[in-house]
């Protein structure tokens, strides 16, 4: 895999970096959305997709590695809405259907620059959540910028190669990582939560008006779901990298976290 090298592999490189919509009785495709074209910083889009259903509209949202939150109509797989949701540098303009157009500043170069988002994203793997109750998504968001070169790499037996590099810019820090509430109706971060560091883990709400998330430090955190005030926290440590889970036994609520090699379950007044 060349993850950052372009050359070689000219056009959108379809079927990469998209959301598809599958018959599930005949597995043909009714529609796909291709988040970034012809990638070249490893912005694959296997994050979570959230379906939404408000005001007699079926939508589909995604916060993605690019650094974009995508809302789609579902049905048809047209983009509604594309709007940053963290720091980014690759794009500065968008085209006709209101997609986001990579500058001449986006490509890697083989002395190396920095692009934002890096190679991680401003959002990955985290579980993100949608809550019917505020009508905001939650989503864990990191604010980190990589040089992108596509100076050669040797290939070497029983080694990772993707034919390019990148590594974090020092130029680009602080690092930051966030916990964000974005209207999907507008794109608009209502609320934000920033953590000491960078997190990984995902999130969950809850119909009594909690969202409740973790942070590299170990503490697991209960949030007011409008206003992401923390209300209460717990040091389990070990860093989150999981989701929270809710659960119920003869009608008492649970939630339960993974950190470090140990599972977390509290319960819920």
């Amino acid at each position: 895999m060349e993850a950052n090298r372009g050359a070689g592999r000219a056009g959108d490189n379809l079927y990469s970096n998209s959301l598809l919509a599958l018959n599930a009785d005949t597995g043909k495709l009714n529609w796909y959305f291709q988040f970034t074209k012809h990638d070249e910083h490893d912005w694959d889009a296997t994050q979570v997709p959230i379906m939404i259903d408000k005001d007699g509209k079926h939508l589909i949202a995604q916060a993605n590695r690019n650094g974009f939150f995508y809302v789609i109509d579902r049905a048809n797989g047209k983009l509604i809405s594309a709007t940053a949701y963290g720091k980014q540098t690759w794009s500065d303009s968008k085209d006709a259907d209101g997609r986001p157009v990579a500058n001449k500043n986006a490509s890697p170069t083989l002395k190396g620059h920095t692009v934002c988002p890096g190679a991680l994203g401003t959002t990955n793997f985290m579980a993100p959540t949608y809550d019917p109750q505020t009508g905001l998504v939650y989503v864990t968001a990191r604010d980190q910028c990589d040089i992108f070169s596509t100076a050669p790499q040797p290939y070497e037996a029983g080694h990772a190669y993707y034919g390019s590099a990148y590594f974090p810019s020092e130029d680009a820090k602080p690092y930051l990582g966030f916990l964000k509430a974005i209207d999907p109706a507008t794109g608009e971060i209502k609320e934000k939560f920033q953590h000491t560091s960078p997190t990984w883990s995902g999130v969950l709400s809850t119909a009594g008006g909690l969202v409740f998330s973790g942070d590299a430090e170990g503490n697991f955190i209960a949030f007011d779901a409008t206003s992401l005030k923390p209300l209460w926290h717990f040091q389990m440590g070990g860093a989150v990298y999981a989701p929270p889970m809710a659960f119920a036994i003869d009608g008492k609520e649970y939630v339960a976290i993974a950190a470090g090699s140990a599972i977390y379950a509290f319960g819920l007044p």
